[in-house]
């Protein structure tokens, strides 16, 4: 049951709220959950900690709250395990609303945040940095390094958190002073938004993805959208891809706020673009009617791969919302190096060149990265998530020497390929053990000619065969160095 003490204070809860008098439930224990469980305990609330994993790391964890007075409850059956008395549940962004532990939690009236939404709530009370915040089914990571880059390039202290790097329960108890967050922000996260209000917001693109925790897409687009819900400067949208604009157009943003799209054509007033190939500003700067502002080239994104320019455009328009200078722009991504498993070649052998992109998790980042290669052989297949595979296998086919499929859901990705592509090549490996990427590598090697790519891109997720996307990019580069040795 909920609480019968008054806690009608709770919608409007910050950081000097009574929180001593609060009973809060946190689910899961990763980087998240244990952060907000720290946070809540170090305000003074009693919190219980609901998780079902007992590996290493989780135990460590649930140690090191347990001593400072966190109840921490490893239960398979997390519903036997609830309290009976709870004025609050945090969740992690891993947990679905589904979830029966969420459901519990729901009919009880109890109310439900995410980590991000207490992060919010718990910000300092006397000028907190703001917030510039961005999602997107694909580039939320790379986007946001890079603008954390661009941002310490102007000499402010950044720190890029949420759904990467440091959560934002951290960010927010930390004692050390910062002028501005890059925050990443899931689906998951979003989902669960009431109160946020971001300075500035981006969606990058909007494709399909996370179907089964959201239920459908039109439910997974929602949560996206909730990103520029009161947004206080810039709204930043996608031009080429319609449904960000539309997010833009449908949202609660504060008196002022203003849209600002990107595009990698030449920029309209309001926009940032690409002209010839330089970055140009025609949002903020004066006489944007007449000019445009040069904030950088194309040579000066790593790989300049059309998908990289354009989240290089996305996080230039943050930036300079926040009042960046054009000069930091260019410092920034001049120094910027994309993370591993992001179109990382691998090497050359025998005059083809072996590229990882395991970050590739869903169709539509599978496309940005096939477009990138003139003549391919795709390495594909995992877990689908809901995926489908025909608009990806359709828009590529005339990129494509051949195919090598692995994993679980590697019959859609052939189903597809055999009505769009019936010419190409296609060999599955249905292993499943540990040498099962050797033999994906040598056979993409039989199909591919010299000047050939054989592209790891896989649209779908790791975890049916491998830890992680970095785990299964390993084991590619890992196969290819092992082809080269031979």
């Amino acid at each position: 049951m909920s609480s019968s003490r008054d806690v009608s204070w709770l919608p409007a809860a910050h950081r000097g709220s009574q929180w001593s008098a609060l009973k809060v439930t946190v689910a899961g224990l990763a980087l998240s959950g244990f952060a907000a469980a720290d946070a809540l305990q170090h305000l003074g609330a009693q919190v219980t900690v609901l998780a079902n994993s007992t590996d290493g790391e989780t135990l460590e964890k649930a140690k090191l709250l347990e001593i400072l007075g966190v109840d921490v409850r490893l239960e398979e059956d997390q519903e036997a395990a609830f309290p009976v008395e709870v004025d609050l549940v945090v969740t992690s962004p891993g947990i679905s609303p589904s979830a029966p532990l969420l459901r519990l939690a729901a009919g009880r009236d109890i109310p439900i945040w995410g980590d991000v939404e207490l992060a919010w709530r718990l910000r300092a009370p006397q000028s907190p940095p703001p917030w510039l915040c961005l999602t997107g089914t694909n580039g939320k990571t790379t986007t946001v390094q890079m603008l954390d880059a661009i941002l310490r390039a102007d000499g402010l202290l950044s720190v890029a958190a949420g759904n990467v790097g440091v959560p934002m329960c951290e960010v927010v108890m930390s004692p050390e002073p910062l002028d501005v967050v890059a925050v990443e922000l899931s689906s998951h996260q979003l989902h669960w938004i009431s109160s946020m209000s971001a300075h500035s917001a981006a969606v990058l693109n909007v494709a399909p993805d996370h179907l089964s925790w959201h239920g459908d897409f039109d439910r997974y687009s929602e949560a996206k959208a909730k990103i520029y819900e009161r947004c206080q400067v810039s709204c930043v949208y996608n031009v080429d891809d319609p449904v960000t604009q539309r997010m833009v157009e449908e949202a609660e943003v504060i008196e002022g706020a203003r849209a600002i799209g990107f595009t990698l054509g030449v920029p309209s007033v309001g926009m940032v673009g690409v002209v010839d190939d330089v970055l140009a500003d025609r949002a903020f700067i004066e006489g944007r009617d007449r000019n445009a502002a040069e904030l950088a080239r194309v040579v000066d994104v790593p790989t300049g791969a059309p998908h990289n320019v354009s989240n290089a455009l996305a996080a230039a328009a943050l930036a300079r919302s926040h009042g960046v200078s054009a000069g930091a722009v260019r410092r920034g991504l001049q120094g910027f190096e994309l993370d591993r498993h992001r179109i990382a070649e691998v090497a050359t052998v025998h005059g083809i060149v072996y590229v990882d992109d395991s970050k590739a998790t869903n169709p539509h980042a599978a496309l940005a990265s096939l477009q990138s290669f003139s003549s391919v052989v795709w390495v594909a297949g995992g877990l689908a998530k809901g995926a489908t595979f025909d608009d990806l296998v359709e828009s590529s086919v005339d990129r494509l020497r051949g195919a090598v499929l692995l994993g679980a859901d590697r019959s859609a990705v052939a189903e597809a390929l055999a009505r769009h592509a019936p010419d190409v090549p296609v060999i599955e490996v249905a292993d499943t053990d540990t040498g099962a990427m050797e033999r994906v590598v040598t056979a993409a090697a039989t199909l591919a000619r010299p000047g050939d790519t054989v592209l790891l891109a896989p649209a779908c997720a790791s975890q049916d065969m491998f830890a992680s996307y970095a785990a299964r990019g390993d084991a590619f580069a890992a196969a290819v160095q092992s082809l080269a040795g031979r």
